[in-house]
């Protein structure tokens, strides 16, 4: 049954020197009029949960990873600060991407960690029992927030120079391969494919985000058809996605998702 809880004021019930959970908690189990059952379903898409959003300053929530395009859509159409939780692959949606590319949307603290959940007595699968309450782990969750943090202007500290035997160019794409974070160069200028866990470090004022290299995001970043007669090579050459030829050894190298990204030049 869906319902609302409306908290004004947080005493410190428990008399332990602090408010906090343990607070609220004590709150709403002595105070029943906090808490009104809604009229519909709890949808966050219905016309009751729209109205609860319009009043909001910020939204903290864990949405459904199955609706989370959906769910930040709507918080960018009402122009809604948010702190919530999901999986990393929403990094790679379509309708994602751009929002991240164009510093609207970007990981908060905990980004790239197993998160472990409390789970409904139903769920048949979990890690583990706790006073009878069951807890399930999920890998590769983080936070996804517009709220501006520290974190974020922290610059990520480089030391490899490049040299181009350590850093091969695609063979469709102009970018080099840079195939761990802590291996961007200090001293390159051009445009750079890095793993997707380089949004845990990303600084907008140290880096230029170019694009995406897989499926339709790639083709719009300008990564070039493939080589048909590689396929043979690889089978996981796809459209879209840079990739590496070696004429000496005649093998193709097919990096997991990338971000391409840029250095920003700074003039002093």
């Amino acid at each position: 049954m869906p319902y609302k809880i409306e908290i004004t004021e947080v005493p410190d019930l428990n008399g332990d020197g602090a408010t906090d959970l343990s607070d609220i908690e004590l709150l709403l189990k002595n105070n029943n009029n906090n808490l009104t059952i809604l009229d519909g379903d709890g949808d966050f898409r219905s016309e009751e949960s729209v109205e609860f959003l319009k009043e909001a300053d910020v939204v903290v929530t864990n949405p459904p990873f199955s609706l989370f395009r959906e769910f930040v859509a709507q918080l960018i159409e009402y122009n809604k600060k948010f702190i919530i939780i999901g999986n990393n692959n929403a990094i790679t949606y379509k309708e994602v991407f751009p929002l991240i590319k164009e510093n609207k949307i970007w990981l908060g603290y905990s980004a790239n960690k197993t998160f472990e959940f409390r789970l409904n007595n139903n769920y048949e699968k979990w890690n583990r029992i706790e006073s009878g309450i069951k807890y399930g782990k999920v890998p590769a969750i983080s936070w996804f927030t517009n709220i501006d943090i520290e974190k974020r202007h922290e610059d990520l500290i480089l030391y490899k120079r490049y040299n181009p035997d350590d850093y091969p160019t695609y063979d469709n794409y102009d970018a080099i391969e840079v195939g761990r974070i802590t291996d961007i160069p200090v001293d390159y200028d051009g445009k750079m494919g890095v793993p997707i866990t380089f949004l845990d470090k990303y600084n907008p004022d140290q880096f230029e985000i170019i694009g995406f290299g897989a499926g339709d995001l790639g083709v719009e970043a300008g990564v070039r058809p493939y080589n048909r007669a590689y396929k043979k090579l690889s089978s996981a050459l796809r459209d879209g996605i840079p990739f590496i030829y070696d004429s000496r050894t005649n093998t193709v190298k097919v990096p997991y998702a990338r971000i391409i990204i840029k250095r920003r030049i700074h003039e002093n």
